[in-house]
């Protein structure tokens, strides 16, 4: 905790005047219920649409305008960038929101972004042949996740303490960091002996055979919302009005999305993939199947924090009272919701 919580200052310091120029506003001045500012600044996962990029195309978001400004390769670096002002807006796993709070970072969660259901979720698979059966199984071994400190580590580091393993124990299995899209190639080459595999990458997988699931994220904890949308609380004070558009937006996209057929939902993404024109593939989107978001409109539930604010007091990374879950989100911006 006290190298990430320097790894916050290094970013904070390394944050120039020049990201703060001017950016568009209602006109004329805001008042009553218009937006403070007409655009917003945000970095995407690549192949993916977010359901705030849904928002935009379906019309819900206007006036207000995406104003895209990079790739993330994770959670906690997309809402890192928000700490930093590089964005406004960004999604991680709630844990890892949780974390980032913890080391001081003025966060709140404002309405779900992922989550994992029966059609939407990650598993962590050994090939056919492994002698791994069980959690004590991976003492010594190499299991390939996203990235640290976020949705897949949790899963990870959850299935082992519910298996008895000791904290000295846990520490003898190893985390490797691999691209989502490399996941399938270093299990079956030897690289590691356990990979993460989410959605497409799992689809596929699971089609060309020789793999075997271990556990998944559904099998620790059913169907949960499992990421957010964090704006700083600086700029949910100054700009009240943009945040209730933006939320109440993409909670209107997330139950457009669970109305439709899954097929009416793949074709609207692959059709904003291909307009936005950087260059990705569509696969992704093809083979989406749910929203994963528990709640409706993705609002917030206390559990969905309060189980991190627990696992993390009895990981000795918090400690008891030092974060009330209730004080990491709110649910009072998503008209949408209520």
């Amino acid at each position: 905790m006290r190298n990430f919580a320097l790894l916050l200052g290094l970013l904070l310091l390394a944050h120039t005047a020049g990201c703060g120029k001017s950016r568009p506003r209602a006109t004329p001045a805001a008042h009553g219920d218009e937006p403070e500012l007409l655009e917003l600044r945000y970095q995407s996962a690549t192949s993916v649409v977010s359901y705030a990029e849904l928002a935009e195309d379906l019309g819900y978001l206007a006036p207000i305008k995406l104003n895209w400004v990079g790739n993330t390769f994770s959670g906690p670096q997309s809402i890192q960038t928000v700490v930093t002002g590089d964005t406004d807006f960004g999604s991680a796993f709630n844990g890892a929101i949780v974390k980032l709070i913890a080391a001081k970072a003025p966060l709140k969660a404002v309405v779900g972004s992922y989550g994992v259901d029966d059609g939407t979720w990650g598993g962590f698979f050994v090939l056919a042949g492994s002698p791994i059966q069980s959690a004590r199984d991976l003492i010594g071994k190499k299991v390939a996740v996203n990235t640290l400190g976020a949705h897949h580590e949790f899963m990870l580091r959850e299935y082992l303490e519910r298996a008895g393993l000791t904290q000295a124990e846990a520490k003898q299995v190893t985390l490797v960091v691999v691209p989502p899209i490399n996941g399938e190639q270093a299990l079956r080459y030897g690289q590691v002996d356990v990979a993460m595999l989410t959605n497409v990458f799992r689809e596929r997988a699971m089609e060309r055979g020789g793999l075997r699931l271990l556990f998944s994220d559904r099998d620790m904890y059913g169907a949960f919302t499992a990421g957010s949308y964090v704006f700083t609380t600086k700029f949910l004070r100054d700009h009240p009005n943009t945040v209730r558009k933006f939320v109440t937006a993409t909670g209107r996209a997330i139950e457009w999305a669970r109305a439709q057929q899954p097929e009416v939902v793949r074709a609207r993404m692959v059709s904003i993939i291909q307009r936005r024109g950087r260059t990705e593939d569509t696969t992704l989107v093809q083979l989406w199947k749910s929203t994963g978001i528990a709640l409706g409109a993705g609002r917030i539930a206390e559990r969905e924090f309060q189980v991190w604010v627990d696992w993390l007091i009895k990981d000795h990374e918090l400690k008891p009272g030092q974060l009330a879950s209730r004080d990491l989100f709110t649910n009072e911006y998503n008209l949408a919701a209520q």
